[in-house]
């Protein structure tokens, strides 16, 4: 009786790219997790109060356009300039949020704005579906 050969030894796994570095841009990698949500608390630009918590949103792409970053009464009237913006924190429930605030209706959608200081609007919510709400990347910070 012959010995059984040795098997042979495994082969290395293959590198497979982490879900946020498929998802995200290559300047906002750092800010996702592999489960695709923030690692950082999210944070208002202007006065520094937290909008989200760590792991309370989830990485999406987007395109929308938003107002131009004044104060909300300003949002609300949306004066037709703005930015178009692609990379958010998709947010499904309103109550994660830690502090923001809404716009009057602006047609069928409501912006978001710092809830201490009303800059924004930081984000965009649809009234059309109710479990979306967009806070764009670029408008933020980061902690």
């Amino acid at each position: 009786m012959e010995p059984a050969a040795a098997p042979p030894p495994p082969s290395p796994p293959l590198p497979s790219p982490a879900p946020s570095a498929v998802a995200a841009a290559p300047g906002s990698a750092e800010l996702v997790c592999a489960q695709g949500r923030n690692l950082k608390a999210v944070l208002c630009q202007r006065c520094g109060s937290r909008v989200l918590l760590p792991g309370a949103a989830t990485f999406a792409r987007r395109e929308l356009l938003l107002p131009a970053m004044r104060k909300k009464a300003a949002a609300a009237a949306g004066s037709g300039s703005g930015d178009v913006v692609r990379e958010h924190w998709l947010v499904r429930d309103m109550f994660s949020f830690e502090n923001v605030g809404f716009t009057r209706d602006v047609g069928n959608v409501k912006f978001l704005v710092c809830a201490d200081c009303e800059a924004g609007p930081i984000g965009w919510h649809c009234l059309d579906d109710k479990d979306s709400f967009y806070v764009a990347l670029e408008r933020v910070a980061h902690e």
